[in-house]
């Protein structure tokens, strides 16, 4: 495991922030199985935590009008860090209001942090895409390994259901290739029940 400070990188036209590798899931599918790096970049194995000034001085060292979206997403789930990713977000907006701001997220904050995270995000993040990646808790634990057990699959449904109050749009994400046709009509069901959004995407291999 190759490590580095590599906190933000670049994806097709995207900027995405890496500012944590702790994560409560072990995802089957989860594309720090395959290698140090994604889609060419450097290795996002974190030697430590960035600060909220090194996040900062990362995301501005790039021209920002070059992007038409900030994500935080890389190698571990970025909510365990929710008040530096809200802080950090915020003064971005600060100097760049038309910039638009996702969090990638497995969906268990309250769970993580131990209290009701929702509110959080307003004002913060324009998207919040949430992995759902299943239809059932048992299916969901079996794929994600979550360290809370099959509680986690409740407790993403309710931060769902919840953050889409202070957030403009909510998407809960599936990998497709881990569905059947019936899964994925039921975590559509999902989505209509929740008023939110299904976006299916595709399963990363492995580099040879």
């Amino acid at each position: 495991m190759k490590k580095s400070m590599t906190i933000t990188y670049i994806v097709e036209d995207k900027l995405y922030v890496n500012i944590t590798n702790r994560c409560s899931n072990r995802c089957e599918f989860c594309i720090r199985n395959n290698g140090d790096g994604a889609y060419g970049s450097d290795s996002l194995w974190l030697e430590r935590e960035p600060t909220r000034e090194e996040i900062l001085d990362s995301i501005f060292s790039h021209d920002l009008f070059a992007f038409p979206e900030l994500v935080f997403c890389g190698y571990g789930e970025p909510s365990y860090r929710l008040d530096e990713a809200v802080y950090v977000a915020r003064k971005v907006k600060e100097q760049h209001p038309g910039m638009k701001i996702r969090i990638n997220t497995n969906g268990q904050s309250d769970l993580i942090l131990g209290r009701n995270t929702a509110p959080d995000y307003e004002g913060a993040f324009d998207v919040v895409s949430v992995s759902l990646n299943t239809s059932s808790r048992e299916r969901y634990q079996q794929i994600c390994h979550s360290i809370y057990g099959e509680a986690a699959f409740d407790a993403v449904l309710r931060y769902a259901g919840e953050v889409k109050n202070y957030i403009p749009t909510v998407l809960l994400s599936a990998v497709k290739e881990t569905l059947n046709s019936e899964e994925i009509e039921q975590c559509k069901r999902i989505c209509n029940d929740l008023g939110v959004t299904l976006r299916l995407r595709d399963y990363i291999p492995p580099e040879s």
